[in-house]
């Protein structure tokens, strides 16, 4: 009996997925373990491999075929003198229900139509005529609908589009209405409310945010599953986590003089370049992963009706990415030297920004480290990564004047800011255990004690 291949789910909250490669055709065999292709999700591009031996009957889902559902059928397998004809036209209509691949279904008349996907389209009569029909909020929160000459013809005199009456089909406003509102021979609807504001508040749908830019030009891109993770997974953040936020100097002298002493000692490879070269951000996840362990009620994650308090400190470092961001855990992180979370933070950045990362590398962890130094940011307050109870923002380090002992003098300090959950870390928890990190970048020598 033919086997159906199914699209795998690849973490917990997968739901659908792009199939990005295929690496058999219809009528290859393959045997159990072989890749026979490579799916995409938000995060990373898995290969997926045979379960069992058999030669590809049909493949039911094309290669560069996105939003396919997880579990629905993306190909047949043929067993040992099975042919073509076993396969059942049963799996190709359940692919076809999980996996759609034909365009949408034309709009209603009064519904407007998607603009293209990723290309720089202008405001033309025919593309305006059909973004005027979208529904447009008027002062008083009614349906309007004009003509895109009469809205700007409106816009012009200074006349709220909302305050005229349309003498056009259904009630749209038209020139003759504008140039009627203007000369005074018809009478103005009362302002029931200011006119709306041209920004577009959250929740307004895309035709309405197209219909405030009917004239202009644009470049209408559809979000991807990365994108549209990261604009859920952070709306989640900031509208069900309490934040708080904690920020303090840390004088880095002694820290970028042990990073020049250990990054002058590291011995030449065959090509005579070191073997190794530490970044400030290493010393930065070192100290913050062995303050969470000297701080250990702060190593805490909300779970609802309980928290829970982590025994390591596996510690997350946002990675940018083309389109996103990626948060890969560096485990265990208090435990690794110096040179090992070099290493480690290397290779998942580089294989995050290749879409090459398992997920059990991006899940999980207690906080994150989000360093925009590199950029010349100075200051700035991060959004915390759900599940994290905590991450902690640092900018660049650099040259200020300060005090000491009646004296002026100069010095080199980093501004570093904790988010906080303030459902598992209280305000003076979170100063506690930044006090601990402070102490730690101010005297690296600390972090192995």
């Amino acid at each position: 009996m033919p086997i159906n291949i199914t699209m795998p789910a690849l973490s917990p909250t997968m739901e659908e997925g792009k199939l990005a490669k295929w690496h058999v055709k219809e009528g290859d065999s393959v045997s159990s373990g072989d890749v026979i292709a490579e799916i995409e999700t938000d995060k990373a591009t898995m290969e997926v491999e045979a379960v069992d031996e058999g030669k590809i009957g049909k493949i039911l889902v094309a290669e560069g075929t996105d939003n396919v559902k997880v579990n629905a059928v993306i190909a047949v397998l043929l067993q040992e003198g099975e042919d073509a004809s076993a396969i059942e036209a049963a799996p190709a209509s359940k692919a076809e229900e999980k996996a759609p691949a034909s365009p949408p279904a034309a709009p209603k008349e009064d519904a407007a139509p998607p603009a293209p996907a990723a290309q720089p389209v202008a405001a033309s009569p025919s593309e305006a005529e059909a973004v005027a029909k979208a529904p447009a909020a008027g002062a008083s929160g009614s349906r309007v609908f004009a003509s895109p000459l009469a809205r700007r013809l409106a816009r012009e005199s200074g006349i709220d589009i909302a305050a005229i009456s349309g003498t056009g089909p259904k009630g749209r406003v038209i020139k003759a209405d504008v140039e009627a509102a203007k000369s005074g021979k018809a009478p103005l609807k009362p302002a029931a409310a200011p006119a709306a504001s041209a920004a577009a508040p959250a929740g307004m749908s895309k035709n309405q945010v197209l219909a405030l830019y009917e004239e202009g030009t644009y470049e209408l891109v559809p979000n991807d599953g990365m994108r549209k993770v990261v604009a859920a997974r952070l709306t989640e953040s900031k509208q069900t986590i309490p934040h708080f936020y904690l920020t303090l100097d840390c004088k880095i002298d002694a820290l970028m003089a042990a990073r020049e002493q250990i990054n002058a000692s590291a011995p030449k490879g065959k090509d005579g370049k070191p073997e190794f070269k530490l970044s400030v951000n290493d010393f930065i996840m070192k100290a913050w992963a062995v303050a969470l362990q000297r701080v250990p009620a702060a190593n805490a994650t909300w779970a609802g009706d309980a928290i829970l308090y982590h025994e390591r400190s596996d510690v997350a470092v946002a990675v940018s990415v083309p389109g996103g961001l990626f948060t890969p855990v560096v485990k265990s992180c208090d435990t690794k030297s110096l040179r090992e979370i070099s290493d480690e933070v290397k290779d998942l950045a580089t294989r995050a920004r290749n879409k090459k990362l398992a997920p059990h590398e991006y899940q999980g962890g207690s906080s994150s480290v989000s360093n925009l130094g590199m950029f010349g940011i100075k200051h700035f307050a991060a959004v915390i990564n759900p599940p994290h109870g905590t991450i902690l923002a640092v900018g660049a380090g650099e040259e200020r004047v300060y005090p000491e002992n009646g004296q002026i003098k100069i010095g080199q300090f980093m501004t570093a800011t904790l988010s906080c959950d303030h459902r598992s870390v209280d305000g003076a928890l979170g100063a506690e255990v930044l006090g601990v990190f402070k102490t730690l970048i101010e005297n690296p020598v600390m972090m192995l004690a």
